[in-house]
């Protein structure tokens, strides 16, 4: 049976091929872009040539090319920056970041604040994060693209849908609809989604050779979070964000973690847990709501320098993650691993304990095959991710439809 695609279908793939081939080669010609979607030079062609008449696509001048290229001079392609602007969210404990960001992946305006997440109403929340994009606006350059997506990362359990905060250890409330308020405020459409899957988009944004079909990413902070991308395509549950490594078991009836159940893997491998057993507080003591920077690095010194209980508690939460990657691997076989966050400054007295753990589990038999990076810094991370997915959902379901899919510009388009 043969099955006919429509032109439309064809012309949208076609133009968002061509798109994608710009926004990830670096000022490419006409030639290779040819060479990296395989379509016909005057599909190229003819694709470009309405691009640029759309605002979507620049051509480059003479002289304005990123590197020097041997051979005859072609005309370089680029992305307007001025075509369209998204913007990136980042809200985690006590602290809000968003970033308007042109079409190119550029930040043209910032605004970081200070929201007390842990004692504000849902409400008093929303109406933060609602000011938060206000301000940002008014920080905007004159000429700014149209904001055609806002992507906001929270710390916790997202939806499916990515419209809610289903959960998260940053705020007593629970089913937040962050997305349905955004959207009512300013007309734009919003996805809310799981920070460590943002770490993931980045990544593989990135590092595309090393983290392609499968990888994980683990964050090390004061929970414990995973992003989880397999077969090339981000892992989300059919009910909420998935990719919940943190709150696996560890030890059934173990101790007491910030979700409220007991033996999970954060509650031996976040920052809470490890300063509780430093401390030499009892595994069922609450945990602190937050660890500041400097008090984990001091442990982490300490763990260096002497036996005592830093480096036992270190070494406990390299215990429980190599148990928890190991269940992984045995279901996925090896794959990439970036450790992420602050974690990582105390990686070397984490591993020995994590690589012994990985080898009691099924997934042991791939120890040796096992790689680690390492990136310090996660909010970077997911605030890149998050605009990534922004400008793929421009790229995609807006600019490759067409002219008539795609807004006029104007400075009074927010």
């Amino acid at each position: 049976m043969t099955i006919g695609v429509r032109h439309d279908d064809l012309r949208k793939r076609n133009r968002a091929m061509v798109i994608a081939a710009v926004r990830r080669g670096g000022q490419p010609s006409r030639t290779e872009i040819a060479t990296a979607t395989a379509l016909s030079h005057s599909t190229i062609s003819t694709i470009s040539s309405d691009l640029i008449d759309e605002g979507i696509l620049a051509q480059l001048k003479t002289g304005e090319t990123a590197a020097l290229k041997r051979g005859r001079p072609q005309v370089a392609l680029d992305l307007d920056p001025r075509a369209a602007s998204v913007v990136s969210m980042v809200l985690s404990l006590n602290a809000l970041s968003a970033a308007l960001i042109d079409y190119t992946g550029k930040a043209i305006a910032h605004d970081i604040s200070r929201p007390a997440t842990l004692t504000m109403a849902d409400g008093e929340l929303c109406d933060h994060v609602i000011s938060a994009v206000r301000r940002l606006m008014e920080r905007a350059p004159p000429g700014h693209g149209p904001v055609l997506r806002i992507t906001m990362a929270v710390q916790g359990i997202t939806d499916s849908s990515a419209r809610r905060l289903m959960w998260s250890p940053i705020t007593p409330h629970s089913e937040i609809a962050f997305a349905d308020a955004l959207e009512t405020a300013f007309g734009i459409p919003v996805t809310v989604e799981n920070d460590c899957n943002m770490i993931a988009v980045a990544l593989r944004g990135r590092e595309p050779d090393r983290y392609r079909d499968n990888f994980f990413t683990i964050l090390l902070s004061n929970g414990i979070g995973m992003g989880l991308v397999l077969r090339g395509e981000l892992f989300t549950g059919s009910h909420s964000s998935g990719g919940e490594f943190g709150h696996m078991i560890h030890v059934p009836n173990g101790a007491l973690c910030r979700c409220g159940r007991r033996g999970c893997i954060e509650a031996y491998a976040g920052n809470y847990a490890i300063y509780r057993h430093a401390r030499g507080d009892g595994e069922h003591a609450l945990p602190v709501a937050d660890i500041d920077d400097g008090t984990m690095l001091a442990m982490a010194a300490a763990a260096r320098d002497h036996d005592g209980r830093e480096r036992e508690a270190f070494q406990r939460a390299g215990e429980a993650i190599g148990f928890g990657l190991g269940s992984l691997f045995a279901l996925f076989d090896p794959a990439p691993v970036a450790i992420v966050g602050l974690g990582t400054s105390a990686f070397d007295v984490i591993e020995p304990t994590m690589r012994e753990a990985i080898a009691r589990t099924a997934g042991g038999q791939h120890n040796a095959a096992i790689s680690f990076d390492l990136e310090p810094d996660e909010i970077p991370l997911i605030r890149e991710g998050c605009a990534r997915q922004a400008l793929t959902f421009v790229d995609q379901e807006i600019f490759a439809r067409g002219a008539a899919a795609a807004p006029v510009r104007s400075e009074e388009v927010v």
